[in-house]
């Protein structure tokens, strides 16, 4: 293998055969799995597929699914004699046109940058002379290890691509990089290592006959860029589009081509004059511009009159209006629709959020602070929602408030302990006593609660978003007319789980669980999956996120409680005191 790596150019491909064929070796390890799916979509692609089960991967599937998916024998041992007297390994990997490696285990990723052809499948990857594609999936920590980056960054530099794992909760209840990308994601890796499209690589279907007339359209379309609705000009259209783009693109036909037709340029030329210039008609005289400077005014600098209305107060929030004018004797007019009832409450919520008290209506800890319940202890508190960034403009977030995270802070900083608040974006004070913490993604999120540890009790009542778009744009992503834009999520870290599994867990964890159905059942579940002490759940089906009320259900192990509904500062209240008499029995 060069030290550069190797891909197949459109034109060779359709030299040497009528469709892409590729050498899929399937690795051990449960992701093996999702190799049947990957072996459909080759297959329902137009391409051909021929499998090698490691004897690893026979543990997870069969060769019979396979073969029955591909169509093609299922090559499993290098011992075959009938096969190995044609000298089969060499011709396996000299007919493919691409060999993928998925998944691709440590051990595999190991043997191949060490050459060891110990079976069937390191034989005929050390044989091959074309493109080798390897997806890895394994344990977060074996990604991690310095032994596995080593033989990742060898295995890159002698021509081998290497697809970067997902992040997300592994078979083995732990949470990060290391698990197989999703079939979809690996088969427009392998299009674009091949040189095609996706949507051209089987040539006899309808389907891939309109892709391949919908990029033709393209190709041939103005080399100028058009404006969309919004005058903003895609420089992207009229481009030729290659790889995982086109993938995309093709897949959202265009309404109407971008072209002028002949036609239309002969009935432009009927309103033309005998020599295509308009017809002569009187002399009219030129223009007096004298004083035209005074009467026009320049570009940029025309604004509106001033208001006469001497109540007006638009002058006070925005620079560029003029204050009042009104006329000489003129006395202030009456309102024409007085504010009154829900407008008069429409109002007083915009300042809702600003002016929320965490303690309203608690009493007060008249005790010193030494003698509160709390006093001494750390208590952790995740608040508020996060925002995953799409672009610098966009992004994916939730509803939530942060009110009743800065509630349970507030109270457990009254009740005496040294609070540390982790907050999404949220429009709230930050309550007296408590250290806040501002952050913005749940991946940053998940480092500050790391570094904040250990504490003794940790409450996680932040809504952290589930996904998060897998590749940040650096630039605003612009409209393409009808197309929308192709976002792949990725899933975020589960914040609540890492800490409940690792080794700086507090003496009392809890999550909370934000439900629409079967809340008590699907908290009872979150529970145990999560591997948290307690679970406070609520139904967010109504106007809990962003409200002044909530309802509340306390699940521990073996009985559950079912608060009246009540304001956010009372549950907080009754949660820091279930809280505080939990750590005064354990102590």
């Amino acid at each position: 293998m060069g030290a550069v790596e190797k891909l197949i150019t459109r034109e060779e491909r359709s030299e040497n055969m009528g469709q892409p064929r590729i050498l899929l070796v399937v690795g051990g390890g449960i992701a093996a799995y999702k190799s049947c799916e990957l072996v459909r979509l080759i297959k329902k692609g137009g391409g051909n597929v021929t499998c090698v089960l490691t004897e690893g991967g026979a543990q997870f599937v069969t060769p019979m699914a396979l073969a029955a998916l591909s169509g093609n024998q299922v090559h499993t041992t290098l011992w075959d004699l009938k096969n190995e007297a044609e000298i089969g390994h060499i011709q396996l990997s000299r007919e493919a046109d691409l060999v993928v490696v998925c998944p691709a285990t440590a051990n595999m990723m190991a043997k191949m940058t060490a050459g060891i052809a110990d079976d069937l499948a390191t034989t005929m990857i050390l044989a091959t002379d074309k493109p080798v594609l390897t997806v890895p999936a394994m344990n977060v920590r074996m990604w991690e290890h310095p032994a596995t980056q080593r033989n990742i960054a060898t295995l890159v530099a002698s021509g081998v691509r290497v697809m970067m794992p997902d992040d997300g909760e592994m078979a083995c209840g732990e949470f990060g990089p290391g698990r197989l990308p999703e079939p979809e994601v690996v088969w427009l890796e392998i299009a674009d290592m091949l040189g095609v499209d996706p949507g051209e690589i089987g040539f006899g279907s309808a389907q891939s006959l309109q892709m391949a007339a919908y990029l033709r359209q393209l190709e041939d379309s103005d080399e100028e860029a058009p404006e969309d609705a919004d005058g903003i000009v895609d420089p992207t259209a009229g481009a030729s589009i290659t790889g995982m783009a086109a993938a995309l693109a093709s897949i959202i036909p265009r309404s109407t081509p971008r072209r002028v037709d002949d036609d239309d340029d002969a009935a432009y030329a009927e309103f033309e004059g005998d020599e295509g210039e308009p017809g002569d008609g009187p002399d009219l005289p030129e223009p007096d511009l004298a004083g035209s400077d005074k009467l026009l005014a320049r570009k940029g600098s025309a604004s509106a009159a001033p208001p006469t209305d001497r109540e007006a107060i638009n002058h006070e929030v925005n620079a560029r209006q003029t204050a009042p004018q009104p006329f000489e004797g003129e006395e202030a007019a009456a309102p024409v629709n007085p504010l009154t009832g829900q407008a008069v409450d429409d109002l007083a919520l915009q300042d809702k959020d600003s002016d929320f008290d965490p303690l309203a209506g608690q009493p007060g800890f008249a005790m010193d602070i030494k003698h509160r319940p709390l006093y001494g202890k750390h208590v952790l508190v995740t608040a508020g929602p996060t925002h995953e960034p799409i672009d610098p403009v966009r992004y994916l977030a939730n509803r939530s408030s942060g009110k009743q995270g800065y509630a349970i802070a507030a109270a457990a900083a009254a009740a005496g302990a040294r609070v540390t608040l982790v907050s999404g974006p949220v429009h709230l004070k930050t309550p007296l006593g408590v250290d806040r913490i501002d952050v913005e993604s749940a991946e940053e999120m998940a480092r500050v609660v790391k570094k904040a540890l250990p504490v003794d009790a940790a409450i996680m009542v932040a809504a952290v978003a589930d996904w998060r778009p897998r590749d940040y744009k650096a630039e605003k992503i612009k409209k393409r007319g009808s197309a929308p834009p192709a976002l792949i999520l990725t899933e975020n870290p589960d914040i609540l789980a890492t800490i409940a599994s690792g080794t700086k867990r507090p003496d009392l964890l809890i999550g909370f669980a934000a439900e629409t159905e079967n809340v008590v059942e699907n908290a009872r579940k979150k529970r145990k999956s999560k591997g948290v002490d307690w679970i406070v759940a609520n139904d967010v089906s109504g106007d809990v996120m962003g409200g002044a009320d909530n309802q509340v259900h306390l699940i521990r192990e073996g009985q559950v409680e079912h608060w009246d509904p009540m304001t956010k500062q009372d549950v907080a209240t009754q949660l820091i005191t279930r809280i505080a008499e939990k750590l005064t029995e354990d102590a």
